[in-house]
C-alpha cells in the first residue's frame, strides 16, 4: 500500500489518523515538532496497535531537516497535518500563523517534488466559509478570502489556493482537501485523545477539563446569536470518524482524480447549551458556566452537507453526539492531566 508520511502526527486528530492508518495495513513515518503534542501519543498508538512508528522531530520550516525525512523513506502519500490553530492566538499573532501554516506547506511541497511524491491529503477547515449565506455549507459555498474571519482560516483557504495552482501546473500531482467541521471525542480505548497546552480553546476539552476538576469553569462566548437558545451551534464530529475519512481519502488518491475537496462533518448542529447538557449526562458531573461577550471571529452557525464525501469516498459519521462527549470523557476521566 506504499508508506504514508504523517506531519503533525502526534497530535490530537494526527493521531487517530495514524491508528486507523495502521489497523488498515499502512506503513507511516511521523514528523512533528511537538509544540503543541507529545510523542507518547505515538507510543500508546503503537501500543494500541501492536505496530512501529517512525518517528523524526521535525519542523516544516527546516526545509533541510524534512528533506532528510524525504530521502530515507519512500512516500506513497503525505497527509498534512502540521499547523498552529487556535483563532485567538492567529489574531494576537498573524504573522507566527501565516509563517508556519503557509510557508510550512510550500516547504513540504518542494520536498514532495524533489522526491517525486505526487498524493498529498490536506488538512483544511471549515473556517475557509467564512459567515456562512446559507446552511448546511457544501463544497460549492463560497469561499472568498476577505470574508473569512480570523488570520487562521485564511491560512487554511491561502493553502488550498496553493496546493490548486501547484496542481494545476504539474497535473500528476492529486490533492484531497478534506474540510473539517467540529472535531470531538476520542478513541474508545481512552488512551489516546484531546490534550491541548495550556487553557483549550475549543469547546470539548473545555467543558471536559471544567468535569474532570482542572478548570473551575466554561465561559460560554456570547448567547444573543440568532440560533435556538442564543448560543453558537456547530457540526461536531467524532474524531475517528475523521480519521477513517483520511484512510478513505488516500484511497481515492490511488484513483488520480488531481484536485478533489470534501467537507467532513456530520450535517447536524449542536448549540453550546445542548453539548453542555450531554456531556453532563455523559460523565454525571455538573458543567457550571459564565455568559461572556461574543468572540471576534465567530459565527452564529454552521454545519456542513458531507453527501459528497459519502458519494464519492464512501464516507458518513457513524458516532452521534452521546458517543462523542462519551468517548471524551474516557478519555480526560482516565488522563486527567492528559498525557502529563
Amino acid at each position: 500500500m506504499g508508506r504514508v508520511l504523517v506531519t503533525g502526527g502526534a497530535g490530537y486528530i494526527g493521531s487517530h489518523t495514524c491508528l486507523e492508518l495502521l489497523n488498515a495495513g499502512f506503513e507511516i513515518t511521523v514528523v512533528d515538532n511537538l509544540s503543541n503534542s507529545t510523542q507518547e501519543s505515538l507510543q500508546r498508538v503503537s501500543t494500541l496497535t501492536g505496530k512501529e512508528i517512525a518517528f523524526f522531530k521535525v519542523d516544516l520550516l527546516d526545509a533541510e531537516a524534512l528533506d532528510t525525512v524525504f530521502s530515507r523513506s519512500d512516500f506513497g502519500t503525505v497527509i498534512h497535518f502540521a499547523a498552529l490553530k487556535a483563532v485567538g492566538e492567529s489574531v494576537a499573532q498573524p504573522l507566527q500563523y501565516y509563517q508556519n501554516n503557509v510557508t510550512g506547506t510550500v516547504n513540504l511541497c518542494q520536498a514532495m517534488q524533489r522526491h517525486g511524491v505526487t498524493n498529498l491529503v490536506f488538512s483544511s477547515s471549515a473556517t475557509v466559509y467564512g459567515i456562512p449565506k446559507s446552511l448546511p455549507l457544501t463544497e460549492q459555498s463560497e469561499t472568498l478570502i476577505h470574508e473569512v474571519t480570523n488570520p487562521y482560516g485564511r491560512t487554511k483557504l491561502m493553502v488550498e489556493f496553493v496546493l490548486k495552482d501547484w496542481q494545476r501546473a504539474f497535473p500528476a500531482m492529486n490533492v484531497a482537501l478534506l474540510r473539517y467541521f467540529n472535531p470531538v471525542g476520542a478513541h474508545v480505548s481512552g488512551r489516546i485523545g484531546e490534550d491541548p497546552n495550556g487553557i483549550p480553546n475549543n469547546l470539548l476539552p473545555y467543558v471536559s477539563q471544567v468535569a474532570v476538576g482542572r478548570l473551575e469553569k466554561l465561559g460560554v462566548f456570547g448567547d444573543d446569536y440568532e440560533t435556538a437558545d442564543g448560543t453558537g451551534v456547530r457540526d461536531y464530529i467524532h474524531v475517528v470518524d475523521l480519521a477513517v475519512g483520511h484512510v478513505l481519502a488516500v484511497k481515492k488518491l490511488s484513483e488520480n482524480p488531481g484536485v478533489v475537496t470534501y467537507n467532513l462533518g456530520t450535517g447536524i448542529g449542536y448549540s453550546v447549551f445542548q453539548i453542555i447538557a450531554a456531556f453532563e449526562e455523559a460523565s454525571g458531573q455538573r458543567i457550571p458556566f459564565e455568559i461572556l461577550p461574543r468572540r471576534a471571529g465567530d459565527v452564529a452557525a454552521c454545519f456542513a452537507d458531507p453527501s459528497l464525501a459519502k458519494l464519492e469516498l464512501g464516507w458518513s459519521a457513524n458516532r452521534g453526539l452521546q458517543e462523542m462527549c462519551i468517548d471524551g470523557w474516557r478519555w480526560q476521566s482516565n488522563n486527567p492531566n492528559g498525557y502529563a
